[in-house]
C-alpha cells in the first residue's frame, strides 16, 4: 500500500458512495487505474466493507458507555465471547491488557436500558465476576486515522 491507496482510503472513508471518477480527479489517476487499486485493496481485505454513519442520537440512541470486564477462569472466555458478540447494543469488545480482560464499547437509549444490559445479560454471563461502567458525556473525535 502506498500513499496514493492512502488517498484513496481517505477519500473513500469521507463518502463511501463517492464515484471512481471523482477520486480518480482528487487523487490525479486514471479511471482505470483507481478502480484496479480499490479492487485490489478489497481483495486483499485492506477495505472490508463499506457502510454508512448513522448520527445514533437522532434514532434514539442517546448513552454511549464503555465496561471493563473481568473472567474469573480462562475457561470460561469462549463462553463470555459466544455470548457478547450476540448482544446488538455491543458495538466493540476488545481483549485488552492491564488489570482488566475485556473492554466493551456499549450504545443504548437510556439508563433503563444498559442497567437492564448489565444486570440481566452480562453480569449472568458464566465468568463474569466483575465489570466497571464508564459512561461518556460527549464524543470529542471518533474516527480512523490512516
Amino acid at each position: 500500500m502506498d500513499e496514493i491507496d492512502r488517498n484513496i482510503l481517505k477519500e473513500l472513508k469521507k463518502n463511501g458512495r463517492m464515484s471512481i471518477s471523482e477520486i480518480s480527479k482528487k487523487v490525479y489517476l486514471s479511471v482505470p487505474a483507481v478502480a484496479e487499486r480499490i479492487r485490489k485493496m478489497e481483495q486483499g481485505e485492506i477495505i472490508e466493507k463499506y457502510t454508512i454513519k448513522i448520527n445514533q442520537k437522532k434514532i434514539g440512541y442517546n448513552l454511549l458507555a464503555f465496561v471493563l470486564i473481568n473472567i474469573d477462569v480462562t475457561e470460561n472466555i469462549e463462553n463470555f465471547k459466544l455470548k457478547i458478540i450476540q448482544e446488538s447494543c455491543v458495538l466493540e469488545c476488545y481483549h485488552i491488557a492491564g488489570p482488566n480482560d475485556y473492554l466493551l464499547k456499549v450504545l443504548v437509549r437510556d439508563t433503563e436500558e444498559l442497567e437492564n444490559f448489565l444486570s440481566n445479560i452480562l453480569k449472568k454471563i458464566n465468568g463474569v465476576v466483575t465489570s466497571n461502567t464508564i459512561i461518556s458525556l460527549s464524543t470529542l473525535k471518533e474516527e480512523i486515522n490512516l
